[in-house]
């Protein structure tokens, strides 16, 4: 988790219509306080917000993340280890520990 930022470093570029990520999506959203900035966002045409342009892990995020409730909260709780704050970063890896402890591999 602590190697996410290293290995595949936030880029932000400028303000863009997208879909929330990092503490701007669920589950985070509903534990961390919005600021004055604007939220990050994917670039997405038919995105539902406008925020500062950042780049996902791969082109296709935003379209997958639109479709699978699950899947995008997994990819924004990724997003905010990889660019957030100290306290965004220790809440991220919170949610991804619970989420990983209810996986059962057989």
């Amino acid at each position: 988790m602590h190697g996410l930022k290293y290995v595949f470093p936030a880029h932000h570029g400028g303000l863009t219509r997208g879909v929330p990520t990092s503490y701007a999506a669920p589950p985070l959203k509903a534990r961390i306080a919005k600021g004055s900035d604007p939220i990050p966002v994917w670039p997405h045409a038919n995105g539902p917000a406008r925020g500062s342009s950042f780049e996902p892990l791969y082109r296709t995020v935003p379209y997958a993340a639109l479709r699978d409730p699950a899947l995008y909260e997994l990819l924004a709780i990724t997003d905010a280890l990889r660019d957030g704050r100290a306290r965004e970063r220790k809440i991220a890896e919170e949610q991804l520990r619970a989420r990983l402890g209810k996986v059962h591999v057989e």
